[in-house]
């Protein structure tokens, strides 16, 4: 792909993001923050920061793939959740480093995945229930589906970050000091029965180099982490799973669930909004030449 078709295509997925004012701003302020997030890391030669803000630049333009491939209309409520839920996982969490600087934050992100991943699977379901004569599924089972969507994605996501620590000797799943634990491994006689540990004050590690570390305690290595992330995204699910289900149950329209729920675009809304893409893209255009010119 030329470089110019691929600009044009970045040009049309960022008209289409303009069509919703508030989006596009919100969405302009972020973007304005990742591109100085990047410029700070290549000064500083934080080549791992550079690819994760690469990454989220890409990932900003997703929505609008998805909207355009799929004819469908991410609501602008769903699509800045989505920006800034990226942003503060990616920038904030993962380069600034909130997730150990502010106590919760990785809990506040899984939360909210939960819930996120609940709307997404909820408006799959619910898109191919309307595009069905022969099928329809009951508001139970539309609420059912969405929840063991958003359940299993947040066990890939558990997947991934183990992938990461294992091969590549990362520290996705955080680590975390405890005081005590219980396990059959230090049953002496080798019958499996439990042995409780307590009142654990410190840990020596010793290295084959003869290096010491010691620890205030005993490091479990990313399960109370990943159990916690379960947790709460089984929260996000359950909180979505509710909305979800009252807002078919009801047959409401015109409250804010609706800005979650992803809905088809009729044949003549799309080529509305293509000839407003158009527009937005000529006038681009036209400032760029004007630009040039001075």
């Amino acid at each position: 792909m030329s470089g110019n078709k691929l600009n044009r295509i970045i040009r049309r997925l960022k008209a289409r993001i303009a069509l919703d004012k508030r989006t596009f701003i919100i969405y302009s302020v972020l973007r304005l923050l990742v591109l100085v997030t990047l410029i700070r890391c290549i000064m500083t030669q934080r080549w791992e920061g550079v690819a994760i803000s690469v990454l989220v630049l890409v990932l900003f333009l997703v929505p609008s793939i998805i909207e355009s491939a799929a004819r469908v209309d991410i609501p602008p409520l769903f699509q800045t959740i989505i920006y800034v839920f990226i942003f503060a996982a990616e920038i904030l969490g993962e380069i600034d480093h909130y997730y150990v600087l502010i106590p919760g934050w990785d809990t506040v992100l899984h939360t909210l995945n939960g819930f996120l991943c609940a709307a997404v699977g909820f408006s799959l379901v619910d898109l191919l229930n309307r595009s069905s004569d022969k099928i329809t599924l009951s508001p139970t089972y539309v609420t059912i589906v969405a929840f063991c969507f958003s359940m299993t994605i947040g066990v890939l996501w558990e997947f991934f970050e183990f992938g990461f620590d294992t091969f590549f000797g990362m520290d996705m799943q955080k680590d975390t000091i405890v005081n005590a634990f219980s396990s059959v491994a230090l049953d002496p006689t080798g019958e499996g029965n439990r042995v409780r540990l307590e009142n654990i004050a410190s840990t020596v590690i010793t290295t084959a180099s003869g290096e010491t570390t010691t620890i205030a305690g005993y490091l479990d290595i990313g399960l109370l982490d990943t159990m916690k992330d379960l947790f709460v995204n089984l929260i996000g699910a359950i909180a979505f799973s509710i909305v979800g289900y009252r807002h078919l149950k009801r047959n409401e329209n015109g409250n804010w669930a609706d800005g979650l729920h992803v809905q088809p675009v009729s044949d003549e809304r799309y080529e509305e909004e293509e000839k407003k893409i158009s527009q937005i893209e000529k006038a681009y255009r036209s400032r760029r030449k004007k630009k040039n010119r001075s």
